[in-house]
C-alpha cells in the first residue's frame, strides 16, 4: 500500500545518496511506486523546502531532481570550502555553447557555417566537460552527427529545462554583435580544468 510519507521519506534518501539528478522512473521503481506517485511526492517534497526556506532546496533538472543549495547561501559555503580552481569558458566556446544550445540539434557543419570559422577543438573541449554531447545523425548527405546539450549543462547554468533558456530571436545576428546582456547567463564561471 502506497504510503505517501515512507514515499517522501525514501526519494529525500535516494537523492541523498544518488548526487546526480534521480530520474523519477528510477526513483519509482526503487520505492515500488508508479512514477507519476513518485513525481508527486517530489514535487511535494520540493515545494515543502520552498516553504520553509531550508539551506537545501530540491531542484528539477531535466527529467531528474536533486538536492541543492540555496543560491543566498553561496558566499558562507564559499568561507567554509576551499577555493576550486575555476575558469571561465573562452569566448568562442561560449558562442559555440550558445549555438548548440539554441539549434540543437545541430551539426558541426551547421556551427562553423554560423561561426564561419571551424569548431572541432571547442567541439572536443566542450563534450570533454560533459556539456555537450551527440544526439544521433542527421538524415543529410554524410548523415553527419547531431549535437545537444546535456544535464550538466543545465545544471551548470541553473536552469530546470531548455525552456529557461533566454529568449534569443536571431542566434546568427546575436553572434555577429556584442552579447547581448540576456545572454549574460552563459558567462557562468564554471569549475572545470582548462580552458577551451
Amino acid at each position: 500500500m502506497f504510503s505517501k510519507k515512507r514515499a517522501k521519506s525514501a526519494l529525500e534518501s535516494l537523492m541523498y545518496i544518488w548526487g546526480e539528478p534521480l530520474d523519477a522512473a528510477m526513483a519509482a521503481e526503487a520505492c515500488d511506486i508508479t512514477k507519476a506517485e513518485a513525481v508527486e511526492c517530489l514535487e511535494e517534497l520540493a515545494e515543502e523546502y520552498e516553504q520553509e526556506r531550508r539551506g537545501i532546496m530540491i531542484r528539477k533538472v531535466g527529467n531528474g531532481w536533486q538536492f541543492a543549495t540555496r543560491p543566498e547561501n553561496a558566499e558562507y559555503i564559499e568561507k567554509l570550502c576551499t577555493p576550486v580552481k575555476t575558469r571561465r569558458l573562452s569566448q568562442a566556446a561560449l558562442e559555440v555553447l550558445a549555438i548548440v544550445a539554441y539549434k540543437q540539434p545541430v551539426t558541426k557543419a551547421e556551427i562553423d557555417a554560423i561561426r564561419g570559422i571551424k569548431c572541432d577543438r571547442i567541439m572536443e573541449g566542450l563534450m570533454k566537460k560533459e556539456l555537450v554531447e551527440e544526439k544521433g545523425r542527421s538524415t543529410g548527405i554524410g548523415r553527419p552527427i547531431l549535437y545537444g546539450t546535456t544535464d550538466t549543462f543545465l545544471k551548470q547554468f541553473g536552469f530546470s529545462t531548455l525552456n529557461d533558456l533566454p529568449e534569443i530571436e536571431d542566434i546568427e545576428d546575436t553572434l555577429m554583435a556584442d552579447v547581448p546582456e540576456e545572454a549574460s547567463d552563459l558567462q557562468m564561471v564554471m569549475e572545470y580544468g582548462s580552458d577551451t
